[in-house]
């Protein structure tokens, strides 16, 4: 088989995995010398069919599979083409869709092959090669293969800007029912396992960063010394030359630690494929966040496949459903909520439709309302229906010198008809419209056709992550159970 037809097959098999973003790696360019950058410029973003972003050269090494996952297109059971790369290969893809300004990095994961060992294994040469053999300084993310050696783990990180374990299904009984083969308890581990290299290789930079603040030139501390030990003032001696020890600011022996997965670690669940609701994957990817301090839990939606089995559904869910859950997701990272609020354990277990989370949320608690723009915390403020986070900020740095006026809204092209719906202000009060019965059908968002959420729900999926980083959500509890 040529490469065309391998790429083909292997390019298309990998477009059902929706972590394609490359934030959070580190600044790296090629201006000393290599090839490659991770800066998004000259990168041609493309779309799926299903409106999924790719940014990356998304491939499988390979979808031969010895696991049998029901959801699968690449199962073991499937009769669809099979092909596979040798790591030169894809090495050598990489490099040439980079020159040609076509991506920003490499997505790389595979089928189970022979064991995770050797699958894994295969996985990390390919990123050491683009890195040591190339001088690759672009995006590498690399799926990492349950129950592999915890070893090749930490070789991956080594090389790789981000690793990943798919968590797949949000429930063990929901692992179980569709993918028997895997072991929920494996996926877990090799999470937990990511989360401390990244651990310690943090702690290794901020102790390396420390010594650097410490260390004073050692010329300087033996003129300190001579000039406080001396009987003649230091204007008139005449001071002998003096032998350099070491030059000044020396870091011989203190060679910066190397990074683990400066972009942290993602995951992805499959909604759809079995009947957990929406309150249920919430606190899964809470626990995630929380518990392993995961960058990223990605949504995906799911899409019937040929010859599948009578335990699926034989539709896909509403695409709506899965951007309703990247809106939950965000609110859980950097509004404050907690997934228990945004769903409630007298809801059905489901988000609306109707509304997003956070308009859903304020409908059904308007005792907090109307906040106070003028003086209410800074919490508050976040969960006020179209007050983003960088609006709040702005908000809190302009009341700080004067009052806040409806033109001050207006000014930063605010959603009106929403936001002063909850807010008073000077020259503003909602009133009696606040507990309007017409409120919650004014207010009531249109669902869009399929095809134009499914462009907002790549726009989600490209990771624009707010000003202020944080890579856990705030106010989770990390004691929860994953599943």
């Amino acid at each position: 088989m040529n490469l065309i037809d391998k790429l083909s097959i292997l390019a298309d098999a990998a477009k059902y995995d929706a972590s394609c973003a490359s934030s959070g790696a580190a600044p790296r360019n090629a201006r000393k010398g290599g090839v490659g950058s991770t800066e998004s410029s000259g990168i041609c973003h493309s779309f799926t069919p299903d409106g999924r972003c790719v940014a990356l050269l998304k491939i499988l090494l390979t979808n031969f599979c010895q696991y049998d996952c029901l959801y699968c297109v690449n199962r073991a059971s499937s009769n669809v083409p099979r092909a596979r790369f040798t790591v030169e290969e894809v090495v050598q893809l990489t490099l040439d869709f980079y020159q040609r300004n076509c991506i920003e990095g490499l997505f790389l994961s595979s089928g189970v092959i022979q064991n995770p060992d050797y699958t894994m294994e295969q996985l990390v040469r390919v990123a050491q090669t683009l890195r040591e053999g190339h001088g690759f300084h672009g995006y590498i993310h690399l799926k990492a293969i349950p129950n592999a050696a915890p070893e090749l783990l930490a070789l991956a990180g080594r090389f790789a800007d981000r690793v990943s374990v798919n968590i797949e299904l949000p429930t063990l009984h929901g692992l179980a029912e569709l993918a028997p083969q895997k072991d929920g308890v494996q996926i877990v581990q090799s999470m937990a396992r990511i989360r401390d290299h990244i651990d310690e290789a943090k702690a290794a930079a901020r102790a390396w960063r420390g010594l650097r603040q410490k260390d004073v030139p050692r010329l300087q501390m033996a003129d300190a010394v001579m000039d406080a030990t001396s009987d003649t003032p230091a204007s008139l001696e005449v001071q002998p030359p003096r032998t350099v020890i070491s030059l000044p600011f020396d870091r011989a022996g203190r060679a910066k630690p190397p990074p683990f997965a400066p972009g942290g670690q993602s995951t992805q669940m499959i909604v759809g494929a079995d009947a957990t609701d929406d309150r249920t994957i919430l606190a899964a990817s809470a626990t995630l966040y929380g518990r392993y301090g995961l960058r990223r839990v990605y949504y995906s939606a799911f899409s019937p496949i040929p010859d599948a089995s009578h335990a699926l559904p034989p539709v896909a869910p509403p695409l709506l459903r899965e951007h309703r859950l990247y809106q939950a997701d965000w609110l859980l990272r950097y509004y404050g909520f907690t997934h228990d609020e945004i769903v409630t354990a007298s809801s059905d277990g489901m988000l609306s439709l109707e509304h997003d989370p956070k308009m859903a949320w304020a409908l059904a608690n308007r005792q907090y309302f109307p906040v106070d723009l003028n003086t209410a915390p800074r919490e508050m403020l976040l969960r006020v229906p179209g007050l983003g986070v960088r609006t709040v900020q702005r908000l809190l740095m302009a009341r700080r010198v004067r009052r806040l006026h409806v033109d001050d809204l207006r000014r930063q092209r605010l959603p009106l008809q929403r936001v002063l719906a909850f807010v008073m202000l000077d020259g503003h009060h909602p009133g009696a419209q606040l507990d309007a019965a017409q409120l919650d059908r004014r207010l009531r968002t249109a669902i869009a056709p399929v095809h134009q959420v499914a462009s907002v729900v790549a726009l989600q999926s490209a990771n624009a992550r707010p000003a202020k980083k944080q890579d856990a959500a705030p106010g989770v509890p990390a004691q929860l159970p994953l599943f």
